[in-house]
């Protein structure tokens, strides 16, 4: 009986190993391999080009825009769902925003920063009636076209995302477990202290580390939006790749590596954290 029930998770689990090996193990493999391969064979030099002070700088500003918008659309996202999942709520309007979520957690690249230009830009509608009633705000300091900028303009789907991420650990809270606190009379404050979020967290933190990777991959939108005069690494990248001046697929490679290494240790700090939800929620 053992080894039928070996074979059975074998026969299931195996497309999926051998899935992920060709297209996920093999490719990072072939990455490192490519970072260290040079003209003139094997060299570190690719590698170091990732302490240079404008690659630096692109990983900075990615990280800041990922943590950002990641922690703005996990809030966001959080919110409404548990308003969408309202009682009183009509299920034409729980509906029509699952629907919208759906269509603007995938709504990125060129049309999206076309959108938020004609919008929020120097020369935006939203801009035009702010400055209408006196209120100029890139004379206070506000730019589109910055980190600030960016944040806003991912927040756009990376809340709906989160939306359609959490909404099934949401709808996963029993009522009776309400019920049974609030007979036990506990308020709404220790519910969610001691039962809401201790359930939730695990959820929550893997779906902030999903939006985190989400846009610290970005690419089409950002370099729409800036025209690559923002420093990130994915455009870095690009410009390595497909130069003017230089071609280096090596130097290309390596930031690419630099971009794992990063969601590693994301992944590695989602993992601790995780434990510790464990033990606080075995309390």
């Amino acid at each position: 009986m053992h080894w039928r029930e070996r074979a059975a998770d074998i026969l299931f689990l195996g497309p999926f190993l051998l899935f992920a090996t060709a297209f996920l193990v093999f490719p990072t493999l072939g990455l490192f391999v490519q970072a260290v391969t040079t003209k003139h064979g094997f060299s570190l030099s690719p590698l170091a080009t990732i302490w240079h002070d404008n690659h630096l700088v692109a990983f900075r500003n990615s990280i800041e825009v990922s943590v950002l918008s990641a922690l703005v659309g996990a809030l966001g996202g959080a919110i409404a769902a548990w308003l969408a999942l309202a009682p009183g709520l009509p299920r034409w309007a729980r509906a029509l925003v699952s629907t919208f979520s759906a269509v603007a957690a995938n709504f990125a690249g060129v049309p999206l920063a076309f959108a938020f230009i004609s919008t929020l830009g120097t020369l935006g509608v939203i801009t035009g009636l702010l400055k209408s009633i006196g209120i100029d705000i890139y004379a206070a300091g506000f730019s589109l076209f910055h980190i600030e900028g960016l944040v806003i303009v991912y927040a756009y789907f990376q809340i709906p995302l989160m939306l359609i991420v959490i909404t099934p650990a949401l709808e996963g809270l029993r009522r009776e477990w309400r019920e049974a606190a609030e007979s036990l009379g506990a308020s709404t404050w220790q519910f969610w202290r001691h039962i809401g979020l201790p359930v939730l967290l695990p959820s929550l933190l893997s779906a902030t580390i999903l939006l985190f990777g989400n846009a610290f991959s970005a690419f089409a939108t950002p370099y729409a939006l800036t025209a690559g005069n923002l420093p990130l690494v994915p455009i870095d990248i690009a410009n390595v790749l497909s130069g003017n001046v230089s071609v280096s697929p090596a130097q290309g490679a390596a930031l690419a590596c630099g971009m794992i290494v990063v969601m590693a240790v994301a992944m590695l700090l989602y993992g601790l954290l995780a434990r510790r939800v464990g033990k606080w929620r075995a309390r």
